[in-house]
């Protein structure tokens, strides 16, 4: 869009800016920060042809604008909206956004199709359209210079110190519409002395001191980087705001109380694979002592097997182990696994499984704050930071994932906004009061909130540019469609399970080819799920899991029943930490629908206390494309014998019990009695065709 190439200017004899080199791509918001003084002000003024330079050379699109008048500037799709806001005091709201647009010559249907535009984005403006400039309060006439640059439809847009003079609440609101414009594809050349406010709404950052460039970079970066936090932003206090170049401008707002990026690194370095080997092999070792002491449980399925903890001397040893599965979870309730004495467990968490007795794991504070630890690790490897806004739409409670996606994202720094699940109504006013950057879900409620997002015609007006969802399977097609509604939002699949602490335990990388799993805390075998032993690398199978440091309720060899495969090689991302596909599916007949785990048998038992259905059943679960929303559809046969006037209330019946006992909704069909298939081996009950397409 733009590139500056050696520019300098001059007032008179003093120069004002020396060999400045500046890029910015179309749809990019670039952030010029710098004290006063700096030459922020004289290089927008430059680009916009307000001032001429004495040397250098401004492209705009390719083409050379170095001499080109203001008036010329516009034509070709600039506007600036100047510091101290410049309005006609004089004239009216509409006649000072008309003179915006005066560069264009459009006809008045055109103008007042602009107008109109502006009052929608400036509702304040649209309600004193005929009052007078001057009249208006300093947040208003800065919404009337910003409309009426807007009023020439810019492809880029140069804001100079927008929040200058204004009250937080009013600073607040600016920059509200700053970022939508956008996320609305306005490139934006803003310059702003508040460093803390420029770096958060900016995608790049150029910080100019003495009129020349002295560092550049990503916002986030540059916003992290120690050196330029001490003399620029941050080193400053209450006491002696001078004590930095900024601090001299009163510009302290860095949120210093925020643990610095820089500092928090939850992403382990393993020089070499034979050094992560090591640890696990001392944390497998640790476990099965750990569980040899302190689990009667285990102490009898590791005697059972004629193993001691002395005999783990190698990771080849874990297939010693005997393995784990939900059954002895549930056979062990409530405290199954237990590990510790209880007087050490703080915490109980469950899944969402409904088949009568939970999966209920116990938590040492150690697990805790490991499993916090590693969630933000998440948040970390998906790029957020101390200046994202996190809403977290996924269960509170009993289940992990609402406790899981908090405690990391304060861990990491970055402000959370706790919703909870459902309500669409309040989750979309609070993305647009809140402006929250991250958004956090199941897959189905991303993509209704999606489809919801884009029936409302408010994609430009939320600040979302990544979306953790987990939970449940998504493919390519469902991923894009969530990416697409919410605006071009960045998805990162996060992976996880009750039984291992809950969510967090892995997620995609920025490179959007595979899950990276934390193989400090767990071991992972793929192993076939009918031998029970180990696939070849790169081939599908279950995914079996054996914790390295959970202490309350570890796991050794417990069988997830979830199928995916391990990715050779290093990931291109740099990070040292093993990876797998995505989830692909399940080795048992499990059903995920709307993030509840559900088992056949569950359906089984309350159909058969339902007097006139009968025994045989079939599961159906599809998506309906038009919502993305799954449902799930039972054929039930009646029993011999009851005809079908006796449907409606058996469908009545059956859907109370499934609605309070699963807590889902469903849709029942009834059928004659013989008329499901037989078969006289397991017959098929289960019909998932959900997903159609490639998950990877």
């Amino acid at each position: 869009m733009l590139k500056i190439t050696n520019l300098s200017a001059h007032y008179g004899a003093a120069q004002a800016l020396f060999d400045v080199d500046l890029e910015m791509a179309g749809g990019e918001t670039l952030a010029l920060v710098g004290a006063n003084g700096a030459g922020k002000s004289t290089l927008l003024k430059s680009i916009m042809g307000l001032v001429r330079p004495s040397a250098g050379q401004i492209l705009l699109e390719g083409r050379d604008v170095t001499a080109s008048s203001p008036a010329q500037m516009v034509r070709r799709g600039l506007a600036l909206s100047p510091e101290g806001r410049e309005v006609f005091a004089e004239l009216s709201v509409s006649e000072n956004l008309a003179l915006g647009a005066l560069a264009q010559k459009p006809g008045k249907k055109e103008l007042a199709i602009r107008c109109d535009e502006i009052f929608q984005r400036f509702p304040k403006l649209g309600e004193r359209r005929e009052q007078l400039a001057g009249t208006l309060s300093g947040g208003e006439q800065q919404m009337l210079a910003m409309g009426r640059a807007l009023m020439a439809r810019p492809k880029l847009l140069l804001l100079d110190e927008p929040s200058l003079g204004l009250a937080p609440l009013i600073c607040d609101e600016i920059f509200a519409i700053i970022h939508q414009l956008a996320r609305a594809g306005t490139s934006i050349l803003l310059v702003e002395q508040n460093a803390a406010r420029a770096l958060s709404a900016a995608d790049n950052a150029y910080l100019l001191a003495n009129g020349r460039v002295v560092e550049k970079g990503a916002s986030c970066d540059l916003l992290g980087d120690p050196v330029l936090r001490a003399a620029f932003l941050g080193s400053a206090t209450d006491d002696n705001p001078a004590a930095s170049r900024l601090g001299a401008a009163g510009l302290t707002n860095i949120r210093l109380e925020k643990p610095a990026m820089h500092q928090q690194n939850f992403i382990p370095d393993f020089p070499s694979q034979e050094a992560l080997q090591k640890h696990q092999l001392d944390g497998l070792q640790w476990t099965v002592r750990h569980v040899f002491e302190g689990s009667g449980f285990y102490r009898t399925r590791l005697d059972e097997a004629g193993i001691t903890p002395d005999d783990i001397h190698s990771l080849a040893d874990l297939q010693r182990l005997p393995f784990t599965t939900a059954d002895d979870l549930r056979a062990g309730y409530p405290f199954p696994l237990r590990s510790v004495p209880f007087e050490q467990i703080v915490r109980v968490h469950a899944s969402s499984g409904t088949t009568g007795k939970r999966k209920v794991l116990c938590y040492t504070q150690k697990d805790l704050d490991d499993w916090t630890d590693f969630f933000a690790r998440c948040y970390q490897m998906a790029g957020v930071t101390p200046l994202d806004r996190v809403q977290i739409a996924v269960g509170y409670g009993v289940w992990t994932a609402g406790m899981g996606f908090q405690l990391g994202c304060e861990k990491i720094g970055a402000l959370a906004v706790p919703v909870g699940p459902g309500n669409i109504d309040m989750q979309i006013q609070f993305l647009l009061d809140f402006q929250s950057t991250v958004f956090c879900s199941t897959a189905s409620m991303a993509l209704l909130m999606a489809e919801e997002i884009h029936r409302r015609g408010v994609a430009d007006k939320i600040a979302v540019n990544k979306i953790i969802y987990g939970s449940e399977r998504s493919s390519r097609s469902m991923r894009q469609k969530i990416s697409e509604l919410f605006g071009g939002a960045e998805l990162f699949d996060i992976t996880g399970l009750t039984e291992l602490y809950g969510p967090g335990t892995g997620i995609e990388c920025r490179e959007h080819d595979c899950i990276h799993y934390w193989g400090d805390y767990y071991i992972l075998e793929i192993l076939d799920p009918e031998t029970l032993q180990p696939v070849p690398e790169g081939e599908w199978g279950e995914m079996v899991i054996t914790s390295l440091a959970k202490e309350g309720a570890p796991l050794i060899r417990y069988r997830t029943r979830d199928i995916t495969r391990i990715i050779p090689g290093r990931c291109a991302c740099g990070s040292p930490l093993p990876r797998h596909s995505r989830i692909k599916g399940r080795s048992d007949d499990t059903i995920k629908f709307r993030g509840v785990n559900i088992y056949p048998s569950s359906i089984d038992t309350i159909l058969s206390a339902v007097p006139g259905l009968g025994s045989e059943y079939q599961i159906h679960l599809t998506r309906k494309e038009s919502s993305g929303r799954d449902n799930m559809r039972l054929v039930v046969e009646r029993a011999e014998a009851v005809t079908d006037n006796r449907s409606a209330e058996l469908i009545h019946e059956a859907g109370h019990q499934i609605k309070k006992q699963l807590m889902v909704s469903v849709e029942i069909e009834l059928v004659g009695y013989g008329e499901l298939p037989r078969s006289e081996r397991k017959s098929q009950r289960v019909f998932d065709t959900r997903i159609q397409d490639e998950i990877v």
